[in-house]
């Protein structure tokens, strides 16, 4: 555990509020305080229970509105304060690498051998081979450590009135929204967990187990969001990193989408819950007809410096650069192993390397209409993707580094493939997405690694509008998804500029258009819309980390992972032996340092 302590008791009371902190919030949430620096932390190895912290404070002497605004403040700091060790902002390690979507790259096989594991599954078999910290045990205990700083904010704002700090409700608002986030983060990973608020003394929580049910875990989140909607206004003008109703009522429909594909205790989907999937709908066009958020007009911009907290961005986590902290800003550290070991200008790691699969997927048919059943079928190489080549989709140029295509929009700076570390088991493209030039104001080298700071987008415009275009499949409604998932496709084939070579020719050959029954497909049925939207949620949001999720969560895990490893293996031998065992791998097991901490009290995970 880090530094001995227990992630549930470790950062309760966390006080560790810094004159500087001003600099470690999210960039644009104005905040000025001057917060006394306190520590009250709770040990929880058995070495450290004689621990005696010093300078602590009560939690009247900290309820006063300089010290209630420190506290929030260092909630939020709490989500995005990340590492590519154990990350909880970047989902590249547990939805990419563990899907048909990424390799795990790096310098080989051993190279973070435990993320080779997550890759292969049929090496994941216990709850000790999960790397330790540097991995889904250290997730646990980062993720729980931001819950309990949301907690301790809560606890203080609980005391104070509404006369001494106007901002009480707004702030206990934030603060539901943030523990909302943590714990459907924590849940997708682990799916049986420990839940617990700020009424809960400490001695309850290390007896409180993680046997909870499925649908009173997802109700206990699910509450969080609502009490966020009750609590926030519509809108922050000018403190656009701060939680707001819209942003709730997004994730609350998130949370209730996959709340809605019913489970049983061995993780099968046995349904789907047709009122949640109508309150999907309602919340989901409360944001869309809002009018407060809509499409960027470039696909590029949501990955670029200079779009932060834009049109599209309905939750974010906020960064920023030279601010004055130590590491020169509080930068993204999480994607820093992604960067490529063989150019110069960078010099490590090459993680997360697009599977042959992905770049197939991209592949077009005369209409501009995905190849559903015979995609994989046509190799896309370096050969087939360029100008005169295979029909493709433009994302795939904002997604993927293809040899002597522009790298991250620089036409001067084309990917290669001795930019690959391992080109025997993972080369061939690269992924780009969440990185950033080496010359943008935004990048910065701390030794061997990077960081940047361009904001990480938890809720897009994109996702809300697919995530109605879902719900409206699944409640036999495929009219309304057919105009939502078009909407998508048309800003794909609004071919943006900035892909470009630097003879001003594009460097693959786009061919994409809008679902148009009667003319490109004979007719849009539910079970024709259930196909594109599946589709499309693959390629918008391809090496992102959410295609781990969308397959548990509409049960085809399995299916579809071990259909991939038949095809794979052949182009990649290194996946000879993988190998996804439906009603285990869909989620982590429980990490054994937290069932040994509680002395059983936790339970482990069927098939670990």
């Amino acid at each position: 555990m880090l530094c001995g302590l227990h992630p549930l008791l470790s950062l309760l009371g966390l006080m560790l509020i810094f004159k500087m902190l001003k600099n470690l919030i999210m960039k644009h949430i104005r905040i000025k305080t001057t917060v006394v620096i306190a520590c009250l932390l709770f040990v929880g190895c058995k070495k450290y229970l004689d621990y005696q912290p010093q300078g602590a404070l009560s939690l009247s002497e900290l309820a006063t509105p300089s010290s209630v605004e420190g506290l929030t403040t260092a909630a939020y700091a709490g989500i995005a304060n990340d590492w590519f060790d154990a990350p909880i902002t970047s989902l590249m390690v547990w939805g990419s690498i563990r899907s048909d979507d990424a390799y795990k790259g790096g310098g080989g096989l051993n190279d973070n051998q435990q993320w080779d594991k997550y890759e292969q599954f049929y090496l994941l078999n216990s709850a000790n081979n999960g790397g330790g910290d540097f991995g889904f045990p250290g997730a646990w205990i980062r993720g729980y450590g931001a819950i309990s700083r949301v907690n301790t904010a809560l606890r203080a704002l609980n005391v104070v009135t509404d006369v001494q700090y106007p901002n009480r409700k707004i702030r206990i608002g934030e603060m539901h929204f943030l523990r909302g986030h943590l714990f459907f983060l924590l849940k997708t990973l682990f799916r049986n967990i420990p839940w617990f608020d700020e009424t809960v003394t400490n001695d309850q929580i290390i007896q409180n187990s993680n046997t909870m049910s499925n649908d009173s875990l997802w109700q206990k989140i699910e509450g969080d969001f609502q009490e966020a909607i009750n609590d926030l206004p519509l809108t922050q003008p000018g403190e656009p990193g701060r939680a707001n109703q819209l942003a709730a009522k997004a994730y609350l429909a998130k949370a209730l989408l996959y709340h809605a594909y019913t489970q049983d205790d061995q993780y099968n989907v046995t349904g789907v819950d047709l009122t949640k999937m109508a309150q999907v709908v309602t919340l989901t066009n409360d944001v869309i007809n809002s009018g407060n958020y809509s499409l960027n007009t470039d696909f590029a911009y949501n990955f670029l410096d200079g779009h932060d907290n834009g049109p599209e961005s309905v939750f974010a986590y906020q960064y920023s650069i030279n601010d004055g902290t130590a590491i020169g800003g509080r930068l993204s550290m999480a994607n820093s192993l992604d960067y490529f070991a063989g150019n110069p200008l960078y010099g490590c790691c090459a993680f997360h390397i697009p599977s042959q699969n992905l770049v197939n997927a991209f592949g077009t048919d005369a209409n501009g209409l995905p190849k559903f059943n015979t995609f994989n079928d046509e190799v896309l190489t370096d050969d087939s993707l360029t100008t005169n080549g295979a029909f493709v989709d433009p994302r795939i140029d904002h997604t993927i580094g293809i040899k002597d295509h522009p790298f991250k929009y620089d036409p001067g700076m084309t990917y290669q493939h001795s930019w690959e570390r391992d080109n025997g088991d993972y080369g061939g493209f690269g992924t780009m997405k969440e990185l950033q030039l080496p010359t943008c104001a935004c990048f910065k080298k701390l030794g061997p690694f990077y960081g940047t700071s361009v904001n990480l987008d938890v809720i897009r415009y994109d996702d809300v509008l697919l995530m109605q275009a879902e719900a409206q499949i699944q409640l036999s409604n495929p009219a309304p998804a057919l105009l939502l998932i078009n909407r998508i496709r048309a800003r794909a084939a609004n071919i943006s500029p900035l892909v470009k070579k630097s003879d001003g020719t594009y460097p693959s050959n786009y061919k994409i258009d809008i679902y148009k029954p009667g003319v490109n497909i004979p007719v849009w049925d539910q079970a024709t819309a259930w196909t594109a939207l599946m589709w499309e949620r693959r390629i918008e949001f391809a090496m992102e980390g959410f295609r781990f999720f969308d397959l548990v969560r509409w049960g085809i895990a399995a299916q579809t992972l071990n259909n991939y490893f038949t095809v794979e293996k052949v182009r990649h031998p290194f996946l000879l032996f993988a190998q996804f065992t439906k009603n285990q791998h869909e989620y982590f097991p429980i990490p054994q340092e937290q069932i040994v901490f509680t002395n059983g009290l936790y339970k482990q995970n069927i098939g670990y």
